[in-house]
């Protein structure tokens, strides 16, 4: 049985990036049965200017291509998983691919490193939780917010080798250089001790209409096979954190999970900063993995947003969780 399916995507070029290699994979485990179409959808976030927090946050690039599943101007719609609001949506399912490498990475003029930069270096970045954990680590430093697409924000660090650039520095996920083949630009990848990237960072999230997942057709076998069960349940423990702390894209914090113990544990690591990086609380968890995996890795992260709040996480930050 042959199966049409349109695959919706933001324009940029990250973002078709991404989508092909989302199309690429569904059309090699559908195995000859999907046809598969790409369609480009302006979102909110596309079109206006301002920073990412004025204009209401990473939603505002997903409530479009949303929108588009719910009209049938798409069947599939592929986001940065970080991008995605921690509630679920009623009617609709996501299934996560391979995750890339989550690190943040700097990107300097010179080849600098974070420890070269000279003291004052200006730095860009949009990302409050960045900003937050470059001035713990480099408090000399001036954090500039920047919008932009990757080409834009890179060119504004190569310019200041000419003495046109206005810039010292920017940081960038390091996913998003090497989908775009563009890791030359990066002159270090942070470790999670020194930067903790955003929940979901580096992963995919393919969202479907459930009622399109039909058993026994070509769609619902290939995204089937596209999950990625660690993948999968690092998000989800990683997603399920945030939403316990009820903190969104202006709020600086940083997780990173992954299996362990051959597959039957997961593990946590958590930081929250102070926005102007002059405090951090870090804390950890683990669960051991039962029958219902997802459900263990949502505990997971709800509990540790326990601990973290415990320990005094909404002081530092403004959270919309109490106690």
């Amino acid at each position: 049985m042959l199966q049409h399916v349109r695959v919706g995507t933001r324009a940029s070029a990250l973002a078709r990036t991404q989508t092909g290699h989302v199309v690429d994979a569904l059309a090699a485990l559908g195995r000859g049965d999907l046809t598969l179409e790409t369609v480009h959808v302006r979102t909110e976030g596309d079109r206006l200017t301002g920073s990412l927090q004025s204009l209401g946050g990473t939603g505002v690039f997903v409530t479009a291509l949303r929108d588009a599943l719910d009209d049938g101007r798409c069947d599939v719609a592929v986001h940065s998983l970080k991008d995605l609001p921690t509630g679920d949506v009623e009617g609709l399912s996501m299934v996560v691919p391979p995750r890339e490498d989550p690190s943040d990475a700097l990107c300097a003029r010179d080849g600098l490193t974070l420890a070269e930069l000279p003291r004052g270096a200006t730095v860009g970045t949009g990302s409050p939780r960045r900003a937050a954990q470059l001035l713990a680590a480099r408090p000399d430093l001036v954090v500039v917010d920047i919008r932009g697409n990757v080409d834009t924000r890179l060119g504004r660090v190569a310019g200041a080798r000419s003495g046109t650039g206005d810039l010292d520095a920017v940081v960038l996920a390091r996913a998003g250089l090497a989908r775009l083949g563009r890791l030359d630009a990066m002159t270090e990848a942070f470790g999670p001790d020194v930067m903790a990237p955003a929940p979901g960072q580096g992963a995919l999230g393919v969202e479907v209409r459930s009622s399109d997942l039909v058993p026994g057709t070509p769609l619902d076998a290939a995204l089937r096979a596209l999950d990625h069960r660690p993948t999968h349940l690092a998000v989800v423990a990683e997603r399920s954190l945030l939403a316990r702390l009820e903190a969104g894209c202006a709020a600086p914090i940083g997780a990173t999970a992954q299996l362990a113990d051959h597959g039957r544990s997961l593990s946590l690591e958590a930081v929250i900063a102070r926005p102007d990086g002059t405090a951090t609380l870090r804390r950890g968890a683990a669960v051991t993995l039962g029958t219902d995996s997802l459900d263990d890795a949502r505990r997971l992260g709800s509990e540790l947003a326990e601990t973290l709040l415990a320990a005094g996480a909404a002081d530092l930050a403004v959270l919309g969780a109490v106690r």
